[in-house]
């Protein structure tokens, strides 16, 4: 893979997806060529499975479900749009990863970090370069999320113990794996992206 994989990882209003639209723009503006796109999605077959695991009751599927549904949309998310993009040189630029799927489904709602682990390297094998945590309180997330609230409210909707248990589980892995770069989410929009961006020209040296 010749281009660069980048993902940007945070709970549920930490304003990840704004980040990722501002880098990607910005690298664009340089000459790079960015693909820009995200998770559960970012292919036609992905994007459909994005629809039934993001709407409706909060109890819809299982956790276990979860996991095999977000893998399937994650596997044809690599085959048709990550590794093409890579090989071409390009830097993509994904909103959510694999480490959503360790925290959503692998840790917060029972203890299956190993049968996520294990699907991942079965199906996907891929990790990203580099990973950007956006990091906020969880109360501070959620109050930003439910005042952007849309269709795609399944997982808020299970409340604040799951998101703080999330930004634990995203701390913890930032702390064991050096591909993260954490960054605090109550800064300015503005510092936000200018720490981000200058972390971002680093790494394309």
């Amino acid at each position: 893979m010749a281009g660069r994989f980048w993902s940007f990882e945070g709970i549920d209003g930490s304003g990840k997806s704004t980040q990722a639209r501002v880098l990607a723009e910005t690298l664009r503006t340089a000459g790079h060529e960015v693909v820009l796109t995200r998770e559960p999605g970012g292919s036609p077959g992905a994007e459909q499975i994005r629809r039934l695991v993001l709407e409706g009751e909060s109890d819809r599927w299982s956790a276990e479900t979860e996991i095999l549904l977000f893998t399937a949309a994650r596997r044809d998310h690599l085959e048709k749009t990550i590794r093409p993009a890579l090989a071409r040189g390009a830097v993509v630029i994904t909103d959510r990863f694999a480490d959503s799927t360790r925290m959503y489904q692998g840790i917060s709602r029972g203890d299956l970090a190993k049968v996520v682990d294990d699907l991942h390297a079965l199906m996907i094998g891929v990790e990203p370069d580099l990973t950007f945590l956006i990091d906020l309180p969880a109360e501070m997330g959620l109050a930003r999320a439910h005042s952007r609230a849309g269709s795609e409210m399944r997982f808020e909707d299970m409340g604040l113990a799951l998101q703080s248990q999330m930004r634990h589980g995203f701390l913890a892995l930032a702390a064991k794996l050096s591909r993260f770069a954490v960054i605090d989410g109550t800064q300015t929009q503005d510092d936000i992206a200018a720490q981000i961006l200058a972390i971002a020209q680093a790494h394309l040296g």
